[in-house]
Parts: structure tokens; sequence; C-alpha cells
């Protein structure tokens, strides 16, 4: 690839993620089927047919943007620097309810499904269970495969996450709405119970130890 069709590359890719970002916006603030594509270009500031062109359909612009929410969630979840066994835990888990604090809209797409039952978006679910599970393995064992007994068992804990932080959403601003902190605390001592139980029954997976 010569300099000038590498300009060309980053251009194009730029422009892909100016328009996902656009549409993150927007659908955070208006449904799925309230949106025109007449409505997407004139927010963007583009023809029409750069969307097409980049996106075929407004579903495809769509998934396009469900999976960058994705790759963001995995990301903030699974960057732990180097800590220790327990504090990756604590920081994996943290960095999972930020996501969901400051993009609400796209979390609930993710857990939920998106529009109505909509096969693809929920693969893309699926696909962050999976990348999340491997985030808990590294950060717990440092590996990324799963006997059956601890899938099965962080599938439930991590279940019970998405419930968690759904009811949580729902109550921000209110009087009793509880802190981040707080229900981090609460997900971590889930987590940590559910470690000793998988250790229970799989030895080779240890539990990380407690922080003092």
């Amino acid at each position: 690839m010569n300099n000038s069709q590498q300009r060309g590359t980053e251009r194009s890719r730029s422009r892909r993620a100016e328009l996902i970002a656009i549409g993150r916006k927007l659908f955070a603030d208006t449904s799925y089927d309230a949106l025109s594509m007449d409505d997407i270009a004139r927010h963007a500031g583009v023809a029409k047919g750069l969307i097409y062109y980049y996106f075929t359909s407004k579903r495809g612009y769509y998934l396009a943007i469900i999976e960058d929410s994705v790759a963001e969630l995995v990301l903030r979840a699974g960057a732990t620097h180097d800590l220790p066994p327990a504090a990756r835990v604590e920081h994996t888990v943290d960095g999972y309810l930020r996501y969901a604090q400051h993009h609400q809209a796209a979390y609930r797409a993710i857990v939920t499904g998106g529009v109505g039952f909509d096969a693809e978006v929920m693969a893309i679910r699926e696909g962050v269970r999976e990348r999340l599970l491997v985030t808990i393995a590294q950060g717990a064992w440092g590996r990324p495969d799963l006997p059956p007994v601890a899938r099965t068992a962080l599938i439930g804990w991590l279940s019970s996450v998405e419930g968690v932080t759904l009811d949580w959403l729902s109550h921000q601003g209110g009087r009793e709405a509880l802190s981040r902190e707080t229900v981090r605390s609460l997900l971590v001592r889930g987590l940590g119970d559910t470690l000793r139980l998988i250790e229970d029954y799989e030895p080779t997976c240890p539990a990380p130890s407690r922080s003092p």
C-alpha cells in the first residue's frame, strides 16, 4: 500500500469512527424506530449515501454502534494494569459499572438485546459475556480457559450483575439511589463468594486472596 492509499484508508477509518460516535449520541436519546436515515444524516451533517456507503443500512449502522460500545465496555472492564488478582477483580467490576453509568442507552441495548428480540444483537451480547468471562478468568487465575464448573458459576454471577446494574441504573437520581461504590462492593463480594465456591469444586481455580 502506497502513502496515498494509506492516507485514504486512515481517512476512511476516521470518518467511520466519527459516524459511529455521532450515532451513539443519537441512539442514547432517541429510540431506534424514531430515527430515520434522513434524521441521522441531518444530525451528522453528511449525505445519506455516505452512511449507506459505510454501513449498508440503518440496521447495519446500529449494529456497528453496538459493537463499538461492546469494545469499549470490555476494554474498560479489562484494563487492570498488572494489578494483584484481588485488585484486578475489583477494577474489572468498577470499569463495567462506570461504563454502564456513563453509557446507559448503549449498556441497556447490549444486555437486553437491542431492538425487540434482535438475534444479531443477542449474538453480540453473548460475545460480550464470553470476553468478560475471559477477562475475569485472567484477573482471578491468570489464564483464559474456564473449566465447565467455573464457567457455569461465573455465568450465573454475570447474569446477576446485569440484573443488578439495570436496576441500579433505573433508580439513578432518586433519594435512595445507591452509589457506584456500594454496588461495586456488593458485586465484588458476590464474585468473591462465587470464586470460593468454584475453588471447592475445581481446586485448579483457587480464589484470589481477600484484600487486607
